[in-house]
């Protein structure tokens, strides 16, 4: 069972998110199928060669844009990269203001996927520790992430368990 073990404000910089932007129409049980898409062709390998931001804890992304009723939903994979940064053919981008994020390191077993369906608890652990101002952008679209973060979430624990970061951009 997953729980939440740390949380705390992350300042980020303004940012050039790069990937592949999904919508509802590509949802099938979760993004899993797309992401195994991104590792058998090869996706990641393009962004690679672009460096990553600097100065920022990074990692691959599943970076989320909804509004309130959730009827309109983006889903990205992708990586942050500094600003101007130009996306490869095939790939878009995201610009984002610097600002701060709220973070969670959710810890648990990939295997069972209960780390991957922590957004409300994330929120009420968010707001538990005084960052419950989140951000929404001008059609009240709320960012939020998965931040599979090396060695975090690539190296398990002797209990099999890895640790997940779960971000929420806040008001500036």
């Amino acid at each position: 069972m997953a729980e939440i073990i740390k949380t705390y404000k992350e300042t980020l910089p303004a940012l050039r998110l790069i990937g592949k932007r999904y919508g509802h129409a590509d949802f099938d049980n979760g993004f899993g199928h797309k992401w195994g898409e991104w590792f058998e062709t090869g996706c990641f390998d393009e962004l690679n060669k672009l460096g990553m931001a600097e100065n920022t804890e990074n990692g691959c992304l599943g970076f989320m844009r909804c509004n309130l009723n959730q009827d309109e939903f983006e889903y990205w994979i992708g990586c942050f990269f500094a600003p101007g940064t130009e996306a490869p053919d095939g790939y878009e981008f995201l610009d984002l203001d610097g600002g701060d994020v709220g973070i969670c390191w959710i810890k648990g077993s990939q295997d069972d996927g209960s780390i991957y369906g922590m957004h409300d608890a994330c929120v009420e652990a968010l707001q538990k520790n005084g960052m419950g101002n989140f951000m929404y952008d001008e059609k009240k679209y709320l960012y939020h992430f998965e931040r599979y973060n090396c060695p975090r979430f690539t190296e398990k624990d002797s209990d099999g368990n890895v640790i997940l970061d779960y971000g929420i951009y806040l008001k500036r």
